[in-house]
């Protein structure tokens, strides 16, 4: 998987994919019309949580009608201002699986299928190369 980040001004950016698929990123403090990088982890997140419990459920063939998912993240004082905390609020709607079940979903969701919660939770290693341009 590869991503490529362009600068646009000092606080906007563009990210595409090798598919041409993009998303802008804005680091301003007023004015923004896109998400920051953190804004940007918690949707991943949230989305891949989302289509993982939408496969847990469908597997278990139960219908899903609605889900919603608010995430909070809290972050650190100084920098890195990585995440502490982050608190996830689930509002799942199914006319055919209890709230056990449904709570099952999200924790095997969240815990085993998110390859975003597992990679927020990874020891990664960084590997940097800086390509001088004249």
């Amino acid at each position: 998987m590869k991503i490529t980040t362009k600068y646009i001004s000092d606080y906007e950016y563009e990210a595409s994919t090798e598919e041409g698929q993009k998303v802008k990123i804005d680091m301003k403090d007023s004015g923004k019309t896109d998400q920051s990088p953190m804004q940007l982890v918690l949707s991943a997140l949230t989305g891949c949580i989302a289509v993982e419990i939408a496969l847990v459920i469908k597997k278990r063939r139960k219908t899903l009608i609605d889900l919603i998912i608010e995430a909070e993240g809290t972050r650190r004082e100084e920098a890195p201002k990585y995440f502490t905390n982050i608190h996830l609020l689930f509002t799942l709607v199914s006319p055919d699986a209890n709230n056990e079940e449904l709570y099952k979903a999200t924790k095997l969701s969240l815990e085993k299928y998110c390859s975003v919660a597992s990679s927020l939770n990874a020891d990664i290693t960084f590997d940097t190369k800086v390509i001088e341009q004249p």
